[in-house]
């Protein structure tokens, strides 16, 4: 039998109870991984009570309600607020999803369980290092690549072709499906995941790109691309509704396409 040894931090203890606000009858308990890599201590498990009739109705707000009322060293991410920047994925309620738009009435019991985006890194308490991952994108070139001159005004595109970028160019980067991968947990450091292969079909499929033959030349590799097995965790986690293993899926094709 195989027998694995981890890190003596490497299981998540119970940690503090913190009190439940002065006065509040309506509340919900939140349960948040914490951990600090300066202090040396095991990851634990917070448990706070947020005071619904002072809180907005979004796990975000509740957040940020421990953060400015009851614990200010706890540490996540958060811009936009409107589910548009993919700062506030974290892992909520067992899903990988946006803090912002997952409403505290849309978690399945009284509870809020929140943890940081699963297999990755991580740098304090909720906020994932996402340094791979951005690494990952940049290496697709996410950017037109043509060799004819630059027209003066700008590159046309026909409404038909435009069409053709819907569901992909709405990504916002979240790595929420990625995450949620069991094919990028086991290769991350060779698979793309399904968030950046997304990307990719963005660009193949734009009629104004002219590196196609390019950019299918350095996806067509053993774990860059098909390390995917069609699991499909990437598409059911997306919180913008779109389908990673759809565009991973036409990539194949294209590939299988230019053969024949």
């Amino acid at each position: 039998m195989v027998q694995l040894t981890l890190p003596r931090n490497s299981q998540v203890t119970e940690g503090k109870v913190w009190p439940k606000p002065e006065g509040a009858t309506n509340f919900t308990e939140y349960r948040i991984y914490r951990w600090n890599p300066d202090d040396g201590r095991n990851p634990r498990v917070d448990t706070y009570f947020v005071d619904k009739d002072d809180c907005g109705p979004m796990v975000l707000d509740g957040l940020i309600y421990i953060k400015n009322k009851i614990d200010p060293t706890l540490t996540f991410r958060r811009s936009c607020r409107e589910g548009i920047c993919g700062s506030c994925a974290m892992n909520i309620d067992g899903t990988n999803t946006l803090a912002c738009t997952k409403g505290t009435d849309e978690v399945a019991g009284d509870i809020v369980k929140i943890y940081p985006l699963p297999h990755m890194p991580v740098v304090k308490d909720l906020v994932p290092d996402l340094t791979r991952f951005y690494a990952q994108h940049r290496s697709i070139e996410p950017w037109l690549k043509t060799t004819t001159p630059t027209p003066e005004k700008e590159w046309r595109q026909s409404h038909e072709d435009r069409a053709k970028l819907d569901g992909l160019y709405e990504c916002i980067l979240c790595a929420c499906c990625s995450t949620s991968c069991p094919s990028y947990w086991w290769n991350g450091d060779r698979y793309l995941g399904p968030a950046i292969l997304l990307q990719a079909y963005r660009w193949l499929i734009d009629s104004r790109d002219e590196a196609t033959g390019e950019r299918l030349d350095d996806l067509e590799d053993p774990f860059r691309l098909y390390r995917c097995h069609t699991i499909m965790n990437c598409s059911q986690a997306c919180p913008k509704g779109l389908n990673p293993a759809k565009a991973i899926a036409e990539i194949k094709k294209m590939l299988v396409e230019r053969r024949v």
